[in-house]
């Protein structure tokens, strides 16, 4: 009867296989598109995915809208080196695609922008900066806009705030969603902090016993000495990515199911993530506080994050907005989400991005 059982049990676990294998197997280019009542692609819409060379380099895009003549909006990608376009498939009611030309940027060695060839350690923030001023440009020009909005998310923010200091003239306002803040025992004092209330609260021993084993103290406070396991703790903790979802149901699982990347385009992803950890760049952000080296902007900044983000924490992004000088500026903690509220909290965000348009937008 066990043998039986056994047979059972690794025949259903060998189907599940080859259902996500085939699944993984039949992935495609297919993106949103938007379609009037009888099922017509609509006019003037726009729904595009291509690369193209930027400054030498490969350069992947993602691109939305159901108008051309909406102003653009410039989102650049997580990790850094990390493609998100796969969040639009998962939370389909996020659509400020409806308000603006949304780009998706890729940028070189990301993505679907991946290249082998490349050199990790030609890639550097000043090299980044030139590349999306060229974006920038690019963008400008093909929907004949005079300025654009840009929008860093997580680990993109560092790319897309550097280039709201350096090219202001390019831009209505700086949106940084899950904006980072600093690299220190601030940060991790505060995600130990989420974390053990949360373990405290579930009775969790084991966790509990794995979070004080990953973190030592020095004069400074508390800081973490294995960040891997440290971020896999605030994804069972909730706080991570998605709210209350582990990396692998919030991440891994949609990027292998999702349809908007081919099979080589997923095994690229991976690639490229792996290799964003040995840029220049990488070196380059090993420490940084933007409350002490980049206290003023020449335009409006708008910080967005959800209220279990404790990745990007929010309470540091809260006290970001309160000390940097702007034209403008407003922080909005996000209900219901976590790391990613665009998506997460369709709704709320929508509303908050429609503001800050309604309050920054001049008609060209």
């Amino acid at each position: 009867m066990k043998k039986v059982l056994l047979i059972i049990l690794f025949s259903i676990l060998g189907l599940i296989v080859i259902l996500l294998l085939t699944w993984f197997c039949i992935s495609g280019n297919k993106i949103r598109e938007f379609k009037d009542s009888e099922g017509n692609t609509l006019e003037g819409s726009i729904s595009e995915k291509f690369t193209m060379e930027i400054n030498g380099a490969k350069n992947g895009f993602f691109i939305n809208s159901k108008s051309v003549d909406n102003p653009v909006l410039l989102l650049v990608s997580s990790g850094p080196g990390t493609d998100d376009y796969f969040l639009t498939e998962r939370f389909p009611n996020m659509h400020i695609d409806d308000m603006f030309t949304l780009v998706y940027w890729d940028y070189r060695g990301m993505g679907i922008a991946y290249d082998s060839s490349i050199d990790p350690k030609s890639i550097s923030m000043e090299v980044l900066l030139q590349d999306t001023k060229a974006v920038t440009e690019y963008l400008k020009q093909r929907f004949n806009q005079n300025k654009i909005y840009i929008m860093g998310f997580s680990g993109g923010t560092h790319i897309a705030l550097n280039a709201a200091l350096k090219y202001p003239e390019d831009y209505y306002a700086y949106i940084g969603m899950a904006q980072v803040v600093e690299k220190g025992y601030e940060r991790d004092q505060l995600m130990y902090d989420f974390m053990k209330d949360v373990f405290e609260q579930r009775s969790d021993k084991k966790r509990l016993a794995k979070l004080d084993s990953i973190v030592h103290y020095e004069e400074d406070g508390l800081h973490c000495n294995d960040w891997k396991s440290y971020v896999f703790l605030l994804h069972d903790a909730g706080g991570g990515t998605t709210y209350n979802e582990t990396e692998f149901w919030g991440i891994d699982l949609p990027i292998i199911l999702s349809h908007c990347y081919t099979v080589q385009e997923k095994i690229d992803y991976i690639r490229g993530m792996n290799m964003y950890r040995i840029t220049t760049l990488d070196s380059e952000l090993d420490s940084y506080d933007y409350r002490k080296s980049i206290t003023k902007l020449d335009i409006p900044a708008y910080f967005i994050s959800g209220e279990y983000d404790y990745n990007c924490p929010w309470p540091l992004v809260e006290d970001y907005c309160s000390k940097i000088v702007a034209p403008d500026k407003q922080f909005y903690k996000i209900t219901n989400s976590a790391h990613s509220p665009l998506w997460e909290n369709a709704e709320d965000s929508y509303k908050v991005v429609k503001e800050i348009k309604e309050k920054t937008y001049l008609e060209r």
